[in-house]
């Protein structure tokens, strides 16, 4: 599995090994694997950012594990109504592809109804708001219109 971040992609791996990287002289980081990372090979600068790195990714899990799960589905969810709402508003619009978007908000809005915590009401109003806004402008008969075109 793979993070990406705004500094590149990273392996993240699924099962942490616990402190290990492969270093002979003891120095342990959080969630590497032995396989993936050894930071012997390295010069001292490189491994100061893959440690850095490593670090960085321990975190962001522990920040992770510890946020409410129907906060981040719902963090998710409003992803996806973003992405919807870029190919709708695209010049010219992307119906297909704000399609695909507003189907996987609605099964994730409507497949987990009653568990998504205080932000459920939102996220339907906004499921329901970008589904208007794609029917409007999909019933206007033009080369755009269509909803599997693209």
């Amino acid at each position: 599995m793979t993070l990406w971040t705004p500094g590149g992609e990273h392996h993240v791996p699924r099962d942490p090994q616990p402190d290990s990287t492969g270093a002979e002289d003891g120095t342990a980081i959080p969630g590497a694997v032995d396989e993936q990372v050894n930071l012997d090979d390295l010069d001292p600068e490189d491994r100061e950012r893959a440690e850095a790195i490593l670090a960085e990714l321990a975190a962001a899990r522990e920040r992770l594990a510890a946020a409410p799960p129907d906060v981040v589905v719902a963090n998710h969810a409003m992803g996806l109504y973003e992405l919807g709402a870029i190919h709708l508003t695209a010049d010219p619009p992307r119906p297909a592809a704000a399609r695909l978007a507003i189907d996987a908000m609605g099964l994730l809005v409507e497949g987990l109804a009653g568990r998504l915590g205080d932000s459920e009401p939102t996220l339907r109003e906004a499921l329901q708001s970008l589904r208007m806004v794609f029917v409007q402008q999909t019933s206007g008969g033009g080369p755009d219109s269509d909803p599997g075109a693209e």
